[in-house]
């Protein structure tokens, strides 16, 4: 599920770069967040 909001995210962010409208902003936003989310599930699937 994570995964999938993540990949979703980075389409949105690049169709954003592509048709490069106001709501850019919120996509780059929104790639941060799921890059930092990503991450985190990462890290703590290692630990345990």
């Amino acid at each position: 599920m994570l995964w999938t909001v993540a990949v979703v995210l980075i389409i949105l962010w690049l169709l954003g770069l592509v048709t490069s409208y106001t709501m850019g902003g919120l996509i780059h936003i929104l790639l941060v967040i799921a890059i930092v989310v990503v991450l985190l599930n990462v890290i703590q699937g290692r630990r345990a």
